[in-house]
């Protein structure tokens, strides 16, 4: 297909608009639905997948049956050296909500930390005295416990409703290894919790139901879906030393036809630390080797375009357990239960409590003092096969998280056809001196301890779901084993169109693309580093952020 428009419908309304949001996302929803309250402006938000109708985006419990499905950008990583040459599965949401109607609802902010250190590279506006408020502005929090937790925001962060019985054994075994057991969501000192979820009364709320949904009756917001960007247009400079080509819309497919989506004051791209960074390079904004390889001619050289790929990865041990774990939800009677009454095991968001942990490789590589370098996350199942395959077993999942990796990797074009996903390399683990692998094995071995406590081996049978036949190796063979073969992502993908004060940035403070004028980023890829804690909650602070830059608040 042609990558200039082919036409239009007769008839068809044209399409122009003030601000041209890219991504329905986490960022983008928020960004969009912000923009259209003030009824001066013409929005229009484009979103590559469909309308966010199936059951499964609504039922908690679900989220994994949507996993290499229609709602699912369906990605894959090349072979990680360092996992036994194996491929790991990236779903990201692909819907009105984007990943917030695919993922497992967990709102964790990270630390206060984590945010004070974005500010030493993109300023005072980004640290968490200035966000604060923000998570305040979008939390519609139950029982908040902190007086940063927002209690008016359209996003609903509740309780859960019905969590399995071994939740709370798991919260009794940190206790018993002498590890707090905290209200979630405290700016610091966060310990073990219950996990606060994206939902209201069971069910998921996504980006979609907190913002969108409110938005839809403003006649100067549009949301087009099935509609895949190809580029971002620019009109180039008349003349002069120090002039900007500057971004006027972008060519979209919709129903066949490739159509130009005209923005008259700016573009903003909210695809996430994958698709963000192929549209700047799509676009001509890039490591100028790499987009000429690809034929694609270079507006800007931006070397930062796709790198600084950070992920959290996740190494799970399942024990066998006795009954009372989600292995039963898929049964009719719970499918009734649930919607007659948004209870049982379907209002599960299956990883139902999880806790901060500093093992000693932090103090022995001098890392930031008093905080965590691990996540111990704990799932009421046995989440095997990266969720791809049904529960095999009675059982859960107690699971080291690496918080801070020291390895980086990269998000290249595989073409320069927009269709084709891009090359996916999270470089996992090969960060030189081994940190990496070091503080994940201290991570598992702290799984190990919470599963041989009293209060664990009360619902468990001695049994292993994963490792299979771990009954029969050592503590150390069953870490190793789950490192390398059976870790993968945690959904957490940032850091791909870095911003920052300094000139090899992609976007500065305000998230303004270096080199051109018109068009900013708003999403996980401009985190100049991953947080402690889950990315969905400051994704959307950053669609929040940029709605107050762009309306110059």
């Amino acid at each position: 297909m042609p990558d200039r428009p082919r036409g239009r419908r007769r008839g068809a309304p044209a399409l122009e608009a003030d601000y041209v949001v890219i991504g329905a996302g986490s960022a983008g929803a928020a960004l969009a639905a912000r923009l259209s309250e003030d009824a001066a402006v013409r929005v229009i938000l484009l979103e590559a997948g469909p309308v966010d109708r199936a059951l499964e985006l609504h039922i908690p419990a679900a989220f994994s049956k949507l996993f290499r499905g229609r709602y699912d950008w369906n990605y894959d990583t090349v072979p990680q050296r360092e996992l036994e040459g194996r491929t790991v599965y990236w779903p990201r949401g692909r819907t009105l909500g984007g990943s917030s109607s695919l993922n497992a609802m967990m709102w964790v902010r990270g630390f206060a930390a984590d945010y004070d250190e974005w500010a030493t590279v993109a300023g005072d506006t980004w640290s968490w005295q200035a966000l604060a408020p923000y998570f305040a502005r979008v939390e519609r929090t139950q029982d908040p416990a902190d007086a940063t937790q927002g209690v008016t925001g359209p996003q609903a962060v509740e309780h859960q409703r019905d969590p399995r019985p071994h939740t709370a054994a798991f919260l009794a075994a940190a206790r018993e290894l002498r590890h707090p057991v905290t209200p979630a969501n405290l700016p610091a000192g966060q310990g073990f919790s219950q996990t606060m979820v994206t939902q209201h009364r069971g069910a998921r709320a996504s980006t979609a139901d907190a913002y969108l949904r409110p938005a839809a009756r403003r006649r100067n917001l549009r949301v087009l879906t099935d509609a895949l960007v190809r580029r971002v247009t620019f009109a180039d400079p008349d003349a002069g030393e120090g002039f900007q080509p500057r971004a006027t819309g972008v060519y979209v497919d919709l129903a066949g036809l490739t159509r130009h989506v005209r923005a008259r004051r700016e573009v903003i791209l909210c695809g996430g630390a994958i698709n963000t960074p192929q549209l700047l390079m799509l676009s001509g904004i890039g490591p100028a080797a790499h987009l000429a390889a690809h034929g694609i001619a270079v507006r800007v050289d931006a070397p930062g375009v796709g790198e600084n790929l950070q992920d959290h990865l996740v190494a799970g041990l399942a024990p066998a357990a006795r009954g009372g774990t989600l292995y039963g939800a898929e049964k009719p009677a719970q499918l009734a239960r649930y919607l007659s009454s948004r209870r049982g095991m379907l209002t599960s968001n299956v990883a139902e409590a999880y806790g901060f942990a500093r093992t000693e490789v932090a103090d022995r590589v001098g890392a930031a003092a008093g905080l965590p370098d691990i996540e111990i996350i704990f799932a009421a199942a046995p989440y095997v096969g990266e969720g791809l395959v049904p529960l095999p077993a009675e059982g859960i999942t107690v699971g080291a998280i690496l918080l801070r990796p020291r390895s980086r990797g990269t998000i290249r074009l595989a073409s320069a056809d927009p269709a084709e996903p891009a090359v996916i390399d999270p470089g996992y683990l090969t960060d030189p001196d081994g940190i990496d692998a070091a503080t994940l094995r201290a991570g598992l071995a702290e799984c190990e301890r919470l599963i041989a406590t009293d209060a664990l081996r009360s619902v468990t049978t001695g049994g292993w779901v994963q490792p299979a036949g771990g009954e029969d190796m050592t503590p150390e063979e069953r870490i190793e084993l789950s490192l390398r073969r059976y870790s993968h992502t945690l959904y957490h993908p940032v850091g791909t169109a870095r911003m920052g004060e300094d000139a090899a940035s992609v976007v500065d403070p305000e998230l303004r693309v270096r080199g051109v004028a018109g068009l900013r980023v708003a999403d996980a890829s401009v985190m100049p580093t991953v947080i402690r804690g889950h990315t969905n909650a400051p994704a959307i602070v950053i669609g929040e952020r940029a709605a107050d830059l762009l309306r110059g608040r």
